[in-house]
């Protein structure tokens, strides 16, 4: 099966997308170095901690994540994952990955932050990761912050919270979700099932 490492940015519970990973299909470890990530056949980051703490972390490993994405290694970012896929973010200071132009912003206060619970996805461009999932489908969110990117090419789908926000992209190789697909339950499943068939194309 083929191996994907979650990078661990040093906090958070990681067991979930771990398991929901396997249960996908793939072989999942937790890495903290750049030769675990050197030999991944997919790379996800995961979806907790602050952007200033995990972008420092990064930091490292920015090079092999850059040389892995350049040979099509699939990369999955999910909620902090995709924050970071940007260049800043209004939680506080560092500098994401930069893999698209776009900054993070803060939800409107004229609604409960953090947005916590089950949201629709608006499905405005089809990709591999949204095979088989209906427009309107609920899935699970827990943030208080979302991306905006530059590029709006990238935008695979948008969700309605106080403001109208990107809630997944897919560009090549990159996927990202705001929402987390190893709390959605089935739904959740089959998105990763989905991302695993990018990994063994």
């Amino acid at each position: 099966m083929p191996q994907a490492v979650i990078f661990d940015y040093g906090v958070g519970n990681l067991l979930s997308l771990k398991t929901a990973l396997e249960k996908a299909g793939l072989t999942a470890s937790i890495g903290t170095t750049a030769n675990d990530l050197a030999k991944a056949d997919a790379i996800a980051l995961p979806g907790v901690g602050s952007f200033t703490a995990a972008s420092s972390k990064l930091d490292a490993v920015k090079e092999t994540l850059q040389t892995k994405i350049n040979e099509g290694t699939p990369l999955l970012g999910i909620c902090l994952g995709l924050q970071l896929f940007f260049e800043t973010s209004q939680e506080g200071p560092g500098t994401g990955l930069a893999l698209f132009m776009g900054k993070n912003m803060q939800l409107p206060n004229t609604v409960k932050v953090p947005h916590m619970g089950w949201n629709t996805l608006n499905i405005i461009k089809p990709n591999d990761l949204f095979e088989g999932i209906a427009e309107g489908t609920y899935v699970y969110f827990v943030h208080s912050l979302y991306p905006v990117p530059k590029d709006k090419s990238i935008v695979c789908s948008t969700t309605e919270y106080g403001a109208t926000f990107t809630s997944a992209v897919a560009n090549k190789n990159i996927y990202g979700t705001q929402f987390h697909p190893e709390k959605s339950g089935d739904v959740g499943i089959k998105i990763l099932k989905n991302f695993v068939k990018t990994v063994v194309k």
